[in-house]
């Protein structure tokens, strides 16, 4: 009997570990700013991350011969540095496998060091100041294009292909509005453009009349605008109100759905020009287009601009996992740096040394009609 009752207890106890085992789970966590201004593009980002788990979880992942389950850890920055770091702080004393995130450079950047610290890799969608790749941590990387490149070819644009012969520039003083206003100034001097005007702003601002007033009087062709959507719709109808007709430039942050909808009728057709940091070409379209499809009918909007990037950076990061056959950062992160045309919706995923993106593209946009249309899509 005594022998009877032992088999059994082996047998629970053998099946209690199975069922451990086979609910052993992997936490990976997305962080953006999901209130506040712009925190349609934070949850735009979440919902991305949560795209990509969701279908993970149901194809079902080995790591290590284990089976997981993907857990997937949200918190909101607020775009607010102070409240990024506190929230990095949390994320790596709860020993999370990976984050996906911050969306602004301001808040990644100083969660970076935080990350690093803690040795647990960091792959930003969005973060687009150079700064963020070139502090030397091994565990940042970047899925799209930097303000080098960005900033860089709008301003090539302004001058050589809108003829642009007075151009104002404008910044929202954030690492981001800063670094991509330099980076577009710069190259507006470079290619034989003249900047009439520097003047800056905050990203909570709604009054511009004051630097919209001596834009004016400095005839610009052009204005560009460093900065966010949410700020750049109410600048637009401002600058309608002024009888400003310049044409309209910004980087990634203005280049969403939302900003179409803030300016409204401030709008007038081939006025704005944008550039999203990112972009896929030829057979690659399919792709992207279903994916596009499949979010929307998931959760009821149209992609704003960098969910696909987070659900890339979601899946190349399990990948690595996957790969290393275990989810401890110490041990994925050197097989996650050597990714190499890993295939996402965004295009090949190859990371250079410092982290960043390899051979990035970058899509010019403009608005017709009341929505985006893409203009090129340039690497």
């Amino acid at each position: 009997m005594l022998l009877k009752l032992n088999v059994v207890a082996a047998a629970v106890v053998a099946l209690s570990a199975g069922f451990a085992s086979a609910q052993t789970v992997v936490t990976i966590a997305h962080v953006g700013p999901t209130s506040g201004a712009i925190a349609h593009l934070g949850k735009d980002n979440e919902n991305g991350a949560k795209m990509a788990v969701e279908e993970l979880n149901a194809a079902g992942v080995t790591i290590g011969g284990q089976k997981v389950t993907l857990k997937l850890m949200t918190e909101d920055d607020a775009a607010d540095p102070k409240q990024g770091t506190a929230v990095a702080q949390k994320l790596a004393d709860a020993k999370v496998a990976g984050i996906v995130g911050h969306l602004n450079s301001g808040t990644t950047i100083p969660a970076s060091r935080i990350y690093s610290d803690a040795g647990i890799p960091q792959i930003s969608p969005s973060a687009t100041n150079p700064k963020y790749t070139r502090q030397g941590f091994k565990t940042a990387f970047r899925l799209v294009a930097d303000d080098t490149h960005l900033g860089g070819t709008l301003g090539r644009y302004a001058v050589k292909d809108l003829k642009g012969k007075a151009i104002a520039v404008i910044d929202d003083r954030t690492a981001y509005g800063q670094g991509v206003a330099q980076e577009f100034a710069k190259a507006v001097e470079a290619a034989g453009g003249t900047v009439v005007a520097k003047e800056f702003t905050t990203d909570k601002a709604t009054d511009f009349n004051s630097i919209l007033t001596t834009i004016k009087g400095k005839k610009a062709d052009i204005v560009f605008f460093g900065g966010m959507d949410a700020v750049a719709g109410p600048m637009l109808r401002q600058m309608k109100s002024l009888g400003i007709n310049a044409k309209f430039m910004g980087g990634d942050g203005i280049c969403s759905t939302e900003l179409v909808k803030l300016g409204g009728d401030a709008i007038a057709d081939n006025q704005v020009y944008c550039a999203e940091a990112g972009g896929v070409e030829g057979q690659a379209k399919a792709g992207m287009e279903k994916f596009k499809t499949a979010f929307k009918a998931k959760f009821g909007s149209e992609v704003q601009v960098y969910a696909p990037y987070v659900y890339d950076g979601v899946k190349v990061m399990v990948a690595a996992m996957v790969k290393a056959g275990s989810s401890d950062p110490a041990k994925y992160l050197p097989v996650l740096a050597a990714t190499k045309d890993y295939a996402g919706v965004t295009g090949p995923i190859t990371f250079d040394e410092k982290g960043d993106i390899k051979n990035g593209a970058l899509t010019l946009k403009t608005v017709r009609g009341g929505k985006l249309t893409e203009l090129a899509v340039i690497r």
